[in-house]
């Protein structure tokens, strides 16, 4: 698998980002082609620069200053006028919505409604739409990053100064691990932090990988004693589970009917959640109630809240983004003494497959042969096993369907999603 890897021991923004792609290998011309699409007054130069004693890439984005805030729909509709590749627009709207969603709950305001200050100017445009052209042309199948440090101190933002790391920019770290760093700046701005929390599927340690190539990108400042910079990671993993990241909703209720906890999850598989469940708790003052727990994509996310408010009694709902390890897997069929059953094929690498009968075959070939459940699963796994499957290797993963749980990539439960705020995506 191609994967890459930002460690971001010196903080991250928007520049620095573009700088790393290209000094990674992705064409500049490219970018700045692709940018030009949005039609605004800007000129955008890569230059090769020291930071700390080291070489790195520095993207220049000179602008002429704005006193116009735009709104998220302005952004979109600029984006959609560029006619980028449909990946491209899709990772530079998904960046721009998490943005916005940060700074909407930071202010307490709808969405539609917020102004973006900062990041709405040319420059913090330019950067977000020019790495996700660039992030695109990357070509890797995975992003990783370490934990980031967002400087402490304080920044004057277009609310007046505000501790770091800013409303926005805490919106946007929700649940990704941070490290700490004596630097008195502000070392990750919004957009750096919009960027990372959109792509990266996990955060820690540099990952087992074969290094192909290895960006730096500068950031604006000099720092005493350390590099401004990213360092980005491009290269190859061994093979391992699939993984993705996916969504957890929460809430807890203790006063609502069990046949309607029953369907509000039967609305909410139906809705396309991964899966959804009902832990027992106990809640205040004792009474006993449950925990109603669903697995979805991000796309679903507004859809399953939507299930959840209306079917149930609950006033909140938790989120918490997490990541997913998987077997690759595709639809099997054995044939069994009592007939066909479909079933799954699981496996990693080259290790032989596991088979995971589907219910509900096992379930009508037992009821129309009048024999117990337990032993038509019995058969599935002994045709599988005297069929001496292998796995197929163009085979990919079947996707949609399965209910394999996440993992906590992070230790925070998300209220909501993130955003920005910071004074500048250029004073790092």
């Amino acid at each position: 698998m191609r994967i890459a890897y930002f460690d971001c021991f010196s903080g991250i923004s928007g520049d620095m980002t573009l700088g790393a792609l290209v000094d990674s290998g992705v064409d500049p011309q490219a970018i700045v082609e692709s940018v030009r699409r949005l039609g605004l007054d800007f000129e955008l130069t890569f230059e090769t620069v020291r930071r700390g004693g080291f070489r790195a890439t520095y993207a220049r984005v000179v602008a002429p200053e704005e006193h116009a805030h735009r709104h998220l729909h302005h952004i979109e509709a600029m984006i959609d006028r560029a006619e980028l590749p449909p990946r491209q627009v899709e990772l530079a709207k998904r960046i721009f919505t998490r943005l916005g969603e940060a700074e909407a709950n930071a202010h307490g305001m709808d969405l539609q409604k917020v102004h973006f200050h900062e990041v709405g100017a040319v420059d913090s445009i330019v950067d977000i739409v020019g790495a996700a052209v660039g992030l695109d042309l990357l070509g890797v199948e995975r992003f990783e990053a370490s934990p980031i440090p967002p400087g402490r101190g304080s920044v004057m933002a277009a609310h007046g100064r505000m501790p770091l790391p800013a409303p926005g920019t805490a919106e946007l770290l929700r649940g990704v691990p941070l490290a700490d760093s004596p630097i008195e700046m502000e070392l990750t701005t919004p957009t750096g932090a919009a960027i990372v929390s959109t792509i990266c599927e996990r955060f820690g340690p540099l990952p087992a990988m074969t290094v192909d190539t290895i960006g730096h990108g500068a950031g604006t400042k000099e720092i005493h004693g350390q590099a401004n910079i990213v360092r980005l990671f491009v290269g190859t993993t061994a093979e391992s589970p699939d993984s993705d990241r996916v969504w957890i909703l929460e809430t807890n209720l203790d006063d609502l009917p069990g046949e309607l906890v029953g369907y509000a999850t039967g609305r909410l598989m139906e809705a396309g959640a991964l899966d959804a469940f009902v832990t027992p708790i106990y809640m205040k003052k004792n009474r006993p109630g449950v925990m109603l727990s669903v697995l979805c994509t991000e796309a679903k996310l507004e859809a399953m809240e939507a299930i959840l408010f209306r079917e149930t009694t609950t006033l909140g709902v938790r989120r918490h983004p997490v990541s997913r390890h998987k077997l690759r897997r595709k639809a099997a069929e054995v044939q069994t003494p009592l007939g066909p059953i479909r079933g799954k094929l699981g496996w990693l690498g080259d290790r032989p497959p596991t088979f995971s009968p589907e219910y509900d075959d096992c379930a009508r070939v037992a009821s129309e042969r009048g024999v117990p459940l337990r032993e038509v699963y019995r058969l599935a796994h002994e045709a599988h096993a005297s069929a001496g499957a292998s796995p197929v290797e163009a085979a990919a993963p079947s996707g949609g369907d399965e209910h394999g749980h996440g993992h906590h990539d992070h230790g925070h439960d998300h209220g909501h999603h993130h955003h920005h705020e910071g004074e500048h995506d250029h004073g790092h």
